[in-house]
């Protein structure tokens, strides 16, 4: 079955998504179905760097003619570091997920994701920050959600397999942060109104595409999110449906923050709508 080609020029706005890897994501699908739907002439590609290769692969992309890149896995940090200014929340955490180069030749970075959550959380789960929140892992995107729940008056509880990571961000961010150690948060589940995993575990060709957790001690109003979205529902999201709790996947966060990285590289606010859920669904196992 043939399918149509969109129309793409020597004049072509060109943006990507840079990680390692970097087959797993839907970027690609979902930046360019927005790119045909608002007959914008552009094209965004998927860009597997090398570790060790970092700067001068962004260096090259600034220099091509790109107007950013998304960054994802293991990148994020070394995104924050490379960036010659920063939003105040990729400040604040410490962590880019978008990078935009501007025509002067300078690069800025922003951090999308924690605003993704919220959004994804508020549209499908109807969630207003409040309470208590523990964030599963220390990398990148939990910097970003634990930044935003912090601003919107959440106290951030984050646990990580690695204690020390969990204490490093806490002391990043400040007041209204604790800790728990890996062995001890599901015990104290029942205080927590969200629960959101930001590892990768539970990722299909992640360390462990098995992995679940004890949700016996949460309470009846927990909301558990996972930004894992290949696949779209992981061994965690089994198991709180099977408790009956609200269970938040994580490709309703990939969708919305994208959308600040695509108005500012190609000049049009997209919408997260059914249309654009079924798009990208329809190409996940």
């Amino acid at each position: 079955m043939s399918r149509s080609v969109p129309e793409i020029t020597g004049k072509a706005q060109l943006a990507g998504v840079a990680g390692w890897p970097v087959s797993h994501s839907r970027s690609p699908s979902l930046h360019n179905y927005w790119l045909a739907r608002h007959d914008i002439d552009g094209v965004y590609v998927p860009l597997a760097v090398r570790p060790g290769n970092f700067r001068v692969a962004m260096d090259g992309l600034r220099m091509s003619g790109f107007r950013g890149v998304n960054i994802t896995i293991p990148y994020k940090e070394e995104a924050f570091r490379y960036a010659d200014r920063l939003d105040p929340m990729a400040e604040r955490c410490g962590s880019v997920n978008t990078l935009v180069f501007h025509p002067d030749g300078t690069s800025e970075g922003f951090s999308t994701d924690g605003a993704g959550l919220l959004a994804s959380l508020a549209q499908e789960a109807d969630y207003v920050p409040q309470g208590r929140a523990l964030v599963l892992g220390a990398g990148g995107a939990a910097r970003s959600v634990a930044a935003a729940l912090l601003e919107r008056g959440v106290d951030v509880t984050v646990s990580n397999r690695t204690f020390s990571k969990a204490e490093e961000l806490a002391n990043i961010l400040g007041d209204g942060m604790s800790t728990l150690p890996w062995d001890a948060w599901e015990e104290r589940l029942g205080a927590f109104s969200l629960l959101v995993n930001t590892t990768s575990l539970g990722m299909h060709g992640g360390p462990d595409e098995e992995w679940c957790a004890d949700l016996g001690h949460a309470n009846e109003k927990l909301i558990v999110s996972d930004i894992v979205y290949v696949p779209q529902e992981t061994p965690l999201l089994r198991e709180a449906q099977r408790r009956r709790l609200q269970a938040v996947g994580g490709l309703g966060m990939l969708l919305h923050q994208a959308r600040a990285g695509f108005a500012m590289w190609f000049g049009v606010e997209p919408e997260v709508d059914e249309a654009t859920f079924a798009h990208v669904m329809s190409g996940l196992s």
